[in-house]
């Protein structure tokens, strides 16, 4: 007998078999196809693989990764990418869904891998689970907002790359080299101009809690979050927002830092009700090409001078 398939599951299998003819452009003669789930860290593997990789990023710019679906072409690109590179520490819930629906073997680097990872409220991480049952969350992703942790990944993609493709090893090497004394210049930039502020003006509030590596690096105090947790799609109670807003006016908290995926509804609120200044910034996602935040090391230096200026006082 004939087997009959439904409409709608015919409908579904037309659809994921359209999406992986019509996936990521074909990588040119010789490039590693590799995939990286954020902006953020598909421009960190284009500077240590340079024309030898072609890069498929699954979570465009200008995209909020906590909120994300995946869509049948990720799946596909995924299945067909030599490495898949991820931030990791629970950043990227939505490669569960794609990983579940993958076809064949599908390589992941995560490349947090080495970070000392911080719990939300600054406390090293030595164990993941422990701090998940302890504190009703793990580790904090936002790992990239210090750049000694993007040598980190640096180095673990250069390691990735050079073991999947070992002739142009030398290659992925000098890259790496090159970037990373960028970002070593990046980090002593920002020291400088972070000392332009007062250390008693160094309190800021954010939209939700991504900034501990950055407070902790360069001296900042995070008084609150108007989200207490690491996704912005968690809700804040009303006992919680009134409790940042008393913090917000005991301590004369001047900005509010709002990142550039999030509804600022919620936060422009606060800051009418506490005549703070309303600040917004680039946190999971770089601008587009055309934008002021394209790379990470131009996205680092729009976030610090945003901050600095807004602190500071200057113009």
């Amino acid at each position: 007998m004939r087997k009959l398939i439904s409409l709608p599951v015919l409908f579904i299998f037309v659809l994921v078999a359209v999406s992986a003819c019509a996936g990521a452009p074909a990588p040119a003669a010789g490039q590693l196809p590799v995939v990286a789930t954020t902006s953020i860290l598909a421009d960190v593997v284009g500077r240590v693989g340079g024309d030898l990789v072609s890069i498929t990023t699954l979570v465009p710019p200008g995209v909020n990764e906590h909120e994300y679906q995946p869509s049948p072409r990720d799946i596909a690109a995924v299945s067909d990418a030599e490495l898949v590179f991820q931030v990791g520490l629970g950043l990227e819930e939505f490669m569960t869904t794609i990983i579940e629906n993958a076809a064949g073997e599908v390589r992941i680097i995560s490349v947090s891998d080495g970070i000392s990872a911080i719990d939300f409220t600054g406390s090293q991480v030595e164990d993941e689970e422990a701090a998940e049952e302890e504190h009703g969350h793990s580790a904090d992703p936002h790992v990239w907002l210090d750049p000694a942790n993007v040598i980190t990944w640096t180095e673990n993609i250069t390691a990735a790359l050079s073991a999947q493709d070992p002739a142009n090893s030398a290659t992925y090497q000098a890259n790496s080299r090159a970037y990373i004394a960028e970002l070593n210049a990046l980090d002593e930039w920002i020291t400088s101009e972070i000392a332009h502020i007062p250390q008693d003006e160094r309190l800021i509030v954010t939209d939700h809690m991504l900034f501990g590596y950055f407070a902790g690096k360069y001296g900042f105090t995070v008084a609150g979050a108007i989200i207490p947790s690491y996704s912005s799609l968690a809700e804040p109670s009303a006992q919680e927002l009134a409790a940042l807003e008393d913090v917000i006016c005991q301590y004369h908290v001047r900005v509010i830092l709002v990142g550039n995926t999030v509804n600022p509804a919620l936060a422009g609120r606060i800051a009418r009700d506490t005549g703070t200044e309303l600040v917004q910034f680039y946190t999971g996602s770089l601008s587009a090409a055309d934008g002021p935040a394209a790379t990470y090391l131009d996205y680092m230096r729009y976030n610090v001078i945003t901050i600095v200026n807004a602190l500071s006082g200057a113009e």
